[in-house]
This record gives C-alpha cells, structure tokens and sequence, in this order.
C-alpha cells in the first residue's frame, strides 16, 4: 500500500465518509456487530436522498396528484366548486415531511446505536489514517460514501438567467409560470409532471430521440402519452445552444430535427445527469483509479483498485444511482471490511430494481430488451394490458402494462418492467423471482388478492403459459373430451 506506514493500533475499526444511504448502513452494520465505526459528514445527514432527492420529490408528487384528482373528481362523481393550489403551502409541507423522516438519519439515532457522528470535511492522509477538523484518527477500514451532485454543463448565458438544480429546488417560493426542463431522465420527468400539474406551464428539451431512452421505446411511448396527456410540452431531438436575458424575458435558444426555435420562460430546472464526488479530499493524492465516468474503480468486493481496506458504495461508486443500490453495497463493504480476513462476499447486481414515480410509474428489474440484446441474449416476452384488469379498471387507472423476458423456451424469469399506478410495487414479486429463482409457473400457482394491481403479475404469467401451448396438443384435448362424451 505504498509508502505509507502502518499504525500499530486504530481509533477505529471503520470510518464511513459521507451520511446518506452508503454511509449510514455501513457504519449501522458495523455498530451492530460491536465494530468500533466514526462516521463523517461535512453537510447534512441523510444525504441527497432526504435532503434534496427522493423525499422531497416524492412528497411535491403526492400534492401534484392530489391536484390531479381534483381536476378530474367529477369522472369519480365528485363535483366541487373548484380548488386553489397554494405553493408555498405545497412546498412547506416538502419539508415538513423531510423533517418528519430526519429522525431515522439524525445524530441522535445513530450516536446511540454506538457510531461517532463527526461533523466536518474529512481528509484521507493515507489508508490509515483521516484528518477531520484539524485532528488525525486512524482506522483499519474506509469506506467512501461521498455521493454525486448534480451536472451543471457551460451552457452560454447560463449565469444571467434563473436555474434550479435538484439540490435547490426546494428553495423556490413561487411556482414557476413557465417552467422549463432540461433533461428527460428520471428526475426531469418527475419534476415535470408535479410542476404542471401544480399549475406551471412545462415544456421538457431532451436531446435523445425519445424519453426515458434507457427504457424500452414502448414504455417511452405510454410515459410521453400520459405526459403530453397533462399538457406537458416535450421536445426531443432537441439540443439547448444558448440562454438570453432580454430585459426581463427569459430565452432559450434551441435546435430541433425541424429547425432553430426559441421559447421564453421563468424559471429552468438543469436535470441532465449527476456527477460522483471523487475531489478535495485525499483520492487524488493517493493515487485511488476512476472509472472512464469518472466514478471509483472498485472490485468484486468493493474495494478500490490500490488500497484493499479503502472501499466505496453508492453514486461515487457506480454502477447504479440508487438509494437502495447504496445500502445494498454498502452492507459489503462493512462486511468484507470487518470480516474479510477470514470470509469476503462479492457484490451482486441481478435483481436491482429501479423505478421512476412519473404518473403511471415505470419499474423495471433485470434485462429489458434494449440490455438483453446488447448481452446477445435470446429471450421471450411476454405482455400483458392493465386496461384489462378488474381493479384497475374500478379505480379509472386502467392503462400501462406488465412485461416479462424469460429465457428462450423456459418460465426462467431475467426481466421484468411495469408501467403503471402501482408499478414500483408490483414489481417486488418479479425481484424475489429472480432473486430466488422462482419462474412464472410458480407465480401464476401463486394465490394473488382480489381485485388488487398485484394481480396483473398473475395474468402475465397466465399469458406465458398459453403462449407454450402447442395447436397439437389442443387437438389431442379436444380428441380426450369427444372420447369421453361418447
């Protein structure tokens, strides 16, 4: 491990740098087997995920569909004088449920499981050894937790014209009127549906030919339908050249498939992606590798490439932005930190689910098409409408689908994506499936609630299994019967 002397005895058994998902489950882990953990955190606990990412998103979702009900209450045969969207109120009650959550990440919880929460900017000498608020602790294990921040590209004029990004978002007080969006990713879609919907006019500029381009096109098309269905105006194939004041109008200047066009608006949210923080304290002086994206190179263990006992997990790690991505990596890196001498796990990424919580939400776990066929794998899909399910139909949601990639010729389940009202939780049958290798014969002999959305993974197994019926064998039945009746 280079030059680096060795200390003879540590302060502790595991520093975690950086509080969100990654850091708060290591150093619960290594608290819960008597590990000796120190926990750093320069901002705030709970990372961006509390803070800035899927509390506060999620929560300005739920008053977006509350106004979307009472838009269309009299489809329910609920009629009202009318409504009033207070912003203020709307984004108060944002914080109010962060508030709420902070608890579960605070000091005070994890102080008494037994973690020293320091608060500070840490810097890593050496493998050994962390400086934080002017003091040096050494440790046996590092595990780098430091998270992402969201891409702010040069785009000329940026500086002159108002911009949000996902980490001050929740700073607005009034609601943007026309309100623009950059980026057609999980993030921008999401904040584009709340935002219309709570009365801003949305116009979304994505440079890829379609939304959600990391999804199958089919289910690009049933989220633009519903988006363009809210008002919603979506520009794909379209790249931003330039922002303008003019006075006081806000330009942006754009070239689409058709030509140049430029539109005004109040406010731009920047949604086009996040970058790993990896700088200013100590990777670079040790010589830690990066990935090409510029996250850190680690292991089937999760262990950097250069020094054994310096792990990371989470966005600064890769491959996955996800809360629970990092608290699932994060669970090894503490365990093969503290008990790797004598037993290491490796990582597993085969039933990570991901979902986005636009209005129908997207679910997927495993391959879609677009991956299975960059893997050359031969697959079979099945599909089933939710337009035909009892309970979707009951509640007006009747609208998306379930659809499942099976290996060629067998119920051996490799994928799954919903698109639908309940989709993210749909989805956890088709998790354990793949996780436990259950197939879709096993599923559709599974007791399903009636009339629930749940029941939707059923009848997509219903339709697997009529798809491997052969005409003969139909005719061999039909032969049996006649027989019988004779």
């Amino acid at each position: 491990m280079g030059d680096y002397s060795k200390p003879k005895n540590f302060d502790y058994n595991m520093i975690s740098i950086g509080a969100g998902a990654g850091g708060l489950v290591t150093s619960y882990i290594g608290a819960a087997v008597k590990a000796k953990c120190a926990l750093i955190e320069k901002h705030k606990m709970g990372g961006d995920c509390l803070n800035t990412g899927c509390v506060p998103s999620k929560a300005i979702l739920k008053s977006a569909k509350v106004s979307k009900i009472l838009k269309e209450s009299s489809k329910f045969g609920v009629h009202h004088k009318g409504y009033e969207v207070n912003f203020q109120e709307v984004m108060s009650r944002v914080h109010e449920v962060i508030d709420k959550i902070e608890p579960h990440d605070s000091v005070e919880r994890y102080s008494a499981l037994g973690v020293d929460c320091i608060k500070g900017e840490a810097k890593i000498l050496s493998p050994w050894e962390v400086e934080v608020n002017g003091k040096v602790i050494t440790t046996k294990n590092i595990t780098v937790s430091t998270g992402a921040r969201p891409f702010v590209p040069p785009i000329p004029g940026l500086n002159d014209i108002p911009f949000v990004i996902s980490d001050n978002l929740w700073e607005l007080k009034e609601l943007p009127g026309k309100f623009l969006i950059i980026g057609a990713g999980p993030i921008g879609l999401e904040m584009a549906q709340a935002f219309q919907r709570l009365g801003s006019e949305v116009t979304i500029v994505e440079r890829s030919e379609r939304v959600m381009s990391r999804e199958d096109e089919d289910v690009s098309l049933e989220v633009l339908k519903h988006l363009e269905k809210d008002g919603i105006r979506v520009l794909t194939s379209t790249s931003l050249e330039k922002f303008e004041k003019k006075g006081d109008e806000n330009i942006a200047y754009l070239k689409t498939s058709s030509g140049e066009e430029y539109l005004e608006f109040s406010c731009v949210l920047l949604a086009i992606g996040r970058r790993p923080n990896v700088k200013g304290f100590g990777l670079e002086e040790l010589g830690v590798e990066l990935n090409k994206n510029g996250t850190i190179k680690v292991d089937q263990y999760l262990r950097t490439s250069k020094y054994k006992n310096i792990f990371a997990c989470g966005d600064v790690a890769g491959p996955y932005q996800l809360t629970h991505m990092a608290a699932h990596q994060a669970w090894f890196c503490a365990v093969n930190g503290l008990f790797g001498t004598f037993k290491k796990f490796k990582v597993h990424y085969q039933a990570t689910p991901w979902a986005t919580y636009t209005d129908p939400e997207v679910a997927t776990v495993g391959y879609n098409e677009l991956s299975a066929k960059e893997a050359g794998l031969e697959y079979d899909v099945t599909k089933y409408t939710l337009d035909d399910l009892d309970r979707a139909i009951a509640e007006s949601e009747d609208y998306g689908f379930v659809k499942v990639l099976t290996v060629k010729g067998k119920d051996k389940i490799i994928g799954a994506t919903i698109v639908g009202t309940q989709a993210s939780t749909m989805l956890i049958e088709f998790v354990t499936a793949i996780k436990y290798d259950i197939g879709l014969n096993k599923i559709l002999g599974t007791i399903h609630a009636y009339p629930s959305f749940g029941e939707g993974n059923k009848y997509a197994a219903g339709e697997w299994k009529r798809s491997q019926v052969k005409d003969w064998q139909m005719k061999i039945l039909e032969k049996f019967h006649t027989w019988r009746r004779s």
